[in-house]
C-alpha cells in the first residue's frame, strides 16, 4: 500500500501522503497539522491518529517521539439536562 492510500486519520479520512506533505511544508506540531486539515478532530479526538502523526513528525525532524509537542485536548461533550446539574431530577423523582 502506498502513502497516498494509507489512511492515518480514519475519522477525517486523511492519508499519510497528506500528513507528510504538510510536514515537508514546515508544520512541526500535531496542533498545526490539526488546524490545517482537521486530523484528530473527528469523533475519536485523535485517539487513533495522534501517535501516528507524532511518529511521522519525529521521523522527519529526527527527534524522539517523546519530544513531539502533543496537541491540546478538550473533553468529549455529552448533553446534560439542566435539571440534572441543578439536582432537580432527583427532586422530581422523590416528589
Amino acid at each position: 500500500m502506498q502513502a497516498k492510500e494509507t489512511i492515518v486519520c480514519r475519522c477525517e479520512d486523511i492519508t499519510l501522503d497528506e500528513i507528510q506533505a504538510l510536514i515537508k511544508q514546515g508544520y512541526r506540531t500535531i496542533d498545526e497539522i490539526k488546524r490545517v486539515i482537521r486530523a484528530g478532530m473527528g469523533p475519536c479526538q485523535g485517539r487513533t491518529c495522534r501517535m501516528l502523526i507524532a511518529q511521522e513528525l519525529a521521523k522527519y525532524y529526527k527527534i524522539p517521539v517523546g519530544e513531539v509537542l502533543l496537541p491540546t485536548f478538550r473533553p468529549i461533550v455529552k448533553p446534560v439536562k439542566l435539571g440534572t446539574l441543578a439536582g432537580g431530577e432527583s427532586i422530581a423523582k422523590n416528589s
